[in-house]
C-alpha cells in the first residue's frame, strides 16, 4: 500500500559523515542486517568504516557512494519495518537516484552497490586530481550563472558550467580548476552574495565526466534492470522513466550531465506530492525542499524518532 501524497527524496554525496545512522544501528535489527549485506557485497565491514574517526577515508568518492546507497536502503528497510506505508513517488540527488531505483526495485542492492562503486572510481580518475574544481554560488539567477560560466570557459577555451541545479538561488558550477576560479571571481563581481569552493577533487556532471559514463554504460549493458515498482523522477529531464533501457541510457547521461534537482522537486509537487521524507543521512535535502517550496512538509528520516514523526503525520492525515 501506498500514501498517495507522500514522496521520498534520497541524498548523494556530502551527506556522509562519520557517526551517521548511530541510533538507527544500535536499535534496529533490520539496519544492522543492511550493513551486514552491503559488508558483504563490497568485501569490507562498511558499518566500521561509518562508525570510526577517518572522515577522509568516507569521503573517497569510490567509498562514499556504495556506503551512502546502503545507508538510504537501510533507513527504507527500517521505515517499513516500524509500519511507514510506501511512498507513491522518489527521487534522488546524483548518487541518491541510484539509491531510489534500488529501493523502487529497479535495481538489486547488491547490484547497486558494486555498480555506484564503479561509478565512484570511473568518476575520479576521468580527470587527473588537481585539474577539475567545483563551486557553490548563492544569491544569483541561474541564467546569469550559465552566462558568466560560458564567458570564462570561452576566454580559458575550457570547461565551467553549472551542473547542479539545487533550489532557487543556489547552483554549483564546475569544470576545469582554473576555469572554476575564473568565473567565481567573475560572479562575486556581478553580484553573487557568496561563492564558496567545494572540497571536492572532481568536476562532477560535467562534460569532463564522459568517459566515467561510457564505461558506466559498460556495466549497464549487462546489468539486471526492471520497472521501478514505484515511480522514480530522473535528475536529467525531471521525469519518471519505466522502461529498463531508457533507465540505463539515463544512468549513463547523467554522470555528465546537469542535477535538475529544482526541477525534479517541483514535478514531485505537480504530481500531488506534499510530505517529502529524506531517505539517508542527514537533512540537505530538506533543506533545498524548503527553499524550492515553502508548502513542501519535509521530515528527516535518519533516526527512528524522525521516522516516527512522519508516520504519525500521515496517520493523522490518511489519504492526503
Amino acid at each position: 500500500m501506498t500514501h498517495g501524497s507522500l514522496a521520498f527524496v534520497f541524498p548523494g554525496q556530502g551527506s556522509q559523515k562519520t557517526g551517521m545512522l548511530a541510533a538507527a544501528y544500535t536499535l534496529s535489527d533490520d539496519v544492522r542486517a543492511t550493513f551486514e549485506e552491503a559488508s558483504q557485497a563490497l568485501g569490507y565491514d562498511v558499518w566500521a568504516l561509518i562508525a570510526g574517526d577517518d572522515q577522509d577515508a568516507l569521503n573517497l568518492t569510490e567509498t562514499t557512494q556504495p556506503v551512502l546507497l546502503a545507508s538510504s536502503v537501510a533507513v527504507w528497510r527500517l521505515w517499513h519495518a516500524q509500519g511507514g506505508e510506501a511512498p507513491a513517488m522518489l527521487a534522488g540527488h546524483s548518487l541518491g537516484e541510484f539509491s531510489a531505483l534500488t529501493c523502487a526495485g529497479s535495481l538489486e542492492f547488491a547490484d547497486a552497490l558494486q555498480l555506484v562503486r564503479e561509478r565512484g572510481r570511473f568518476m575520479q580518475s576521468a580527470v587527473p586530481v588537481g585539474e577539475g574544481a567545483m563551486a557553490a554560488v548563492l544569491g544569483m539567477d541561474d541564467a546569469d550563472i550559465k552566462r558568466i560560466c560560458d564567458e570564462a570557459a570561452a576566454a580559458h577555451d575550457s570547461v565551467v558550467a553549472p551542473v547542479n541545479f539545487n533550489a532557487p538561488g543556489q547552483v554549483v558550477i564546475a569544470g576545469h580548476a582554473g576555469a572554476v576560479k575564473a568565473a567565481s571571481e567573475a560572479l562575486k563581481a556581478a553580484g553573487a552574495r557568496r561563492v564558496m569552493p567545494l572540497p571536492v577533487s572532481a568536476p562532477f556532471h560535467t562534460t569532463l565526466m564522459q568517459p566515467a559514463g561510457e564505461k558506466l554504460a559498460d556495466i549497464l549493458a549487462d546489468l539486471p534492470i526492471t520497472s521501478p515498482k514505484i515511480p522514480v523522477i530522473h535528475n536529467v529531464h525531471a521525469r519518471s522513466e519505466p522502461d529498463p533501457d531508457r533507465i540505463r541510457e539515463l544512468l549513463t547521461t547523467q554522470i555528465a550531465s546537469p542535477v535538475m534537482w529544482t526541477d525534479c522537486v517541483r514535478a514531485l509537487v505537480d504530481a500531488g506530492m506534499t510530505r517529502f521524507g529524506e531517505c539517508g543521512p542527514g537533512s540537505v535535502l530538506c533543506g533545498l525542499n524548503r527553499r524550492i517550496d515553502k508548502t513542501i512538509d519535509s521530515f528527516p528520516l535518519d533516526t527512528p524518532e524522525g521516522i516516527q514523526s512522519l508516520i504519525d503525520k500521515n496517520n493523522s492525515h490518511p489519504g492526503e
